[in-house]
């Protein structure tokens, strides 16, 4: 796999390039947010290795930007917070995994070596829920096998609801993965993507709980 290291500690950095280079993977390394969001954008990486408390941008940011653009690339975050707040908005920000500082590193690529697998047998890259679909590599949604335009904003909510269909998500929270925490979407934002997404695909499609938020709904 063709791996890219986002840490700004040199010796773990070091480290882990070479235990993934002995190992047969392509590594590249980067100690700094801003840095690795362009690496990600102008390269083709299998997975990237993140830590959250970089300079130049903060990882989460860097892995919410990401995935509104690149659903096919995996994320292994690797930080020392150890707080659940951290690991859940890790997670639902679309991380495949979370590893906690410090850690052995017999671990990390035994679960490098579960991601590997996944991407050699094209697990997960499409989402089937009754009559939707998702493809994660094109980024295309499909509603009875016809494919459906989506704009970025609206393929990242039906992803996001798709990925955990039973969850309940808040407003604020779709709010956060749309726009991130410093940018500060239309108050009624989400409501509008939700009426754009039921028009163009299905009234069923996003359910409504009242006085909570929006899951996904009825789609046989």
């Amino acid at each position: 796999m063709k791996i890219l290291v986002v840490e700004d500690d040199d010796l773990i950095a070091t480290g882990l390039h070479l235990a993934l280079s002995r190992l047969g993977h392509a590594v590249d390394r980067s100690s700094n947010g801003m840095d690795a969001q362009q690496l990600l954008s102008d390269q083709t990486y299998h997975l990237a290795i993140l830590d959250l408390g970089l300079p130049g941008k903060e990882g989460l940011d860097v892995l919410r930007d990401v995935r509104k653009v690149n659903s096919a690339i995996s994320v292994l975050i690797l930080s020392a917070r150890d707080d659940i707040k951290s690991r859940v908005k890790g997670l639902d920000l679309g991380a495949d995994d979370y590893l906690i500082k410090p850690f052995e590193l017999d671990e990390l690529l035994a679960r490098v070596r579960v991601i590997e697998r996944r991407h050699k047998t094209g697990e997960s890259a499409v989402l089937e829920l009754g009559r939707l679909a998702l493809n994660l590599d094109s980024v295309v949604a499909t509603w009875d096998g016809q494919p459906i335009e989506l704009p970025k904003s609206e393929w990242t909510l039906l992803r996001m609801l798709a990925e955990h269909p039973t969850r309940v998500y808040t407003r604020s929270q779709i709010q956060d993965v749309l726009y991130g925490w410093s940018e500060a979407g239309e108050s009624n934002a989400v409501d509008v993507h939700v009426h754009h997404l039921r028009k163009k695909i299905s009234p069923d499609l996003i359910k409504t709980v009242r006085g909570i938020g929006y899951r996904l709904g009825d789609l046989n």
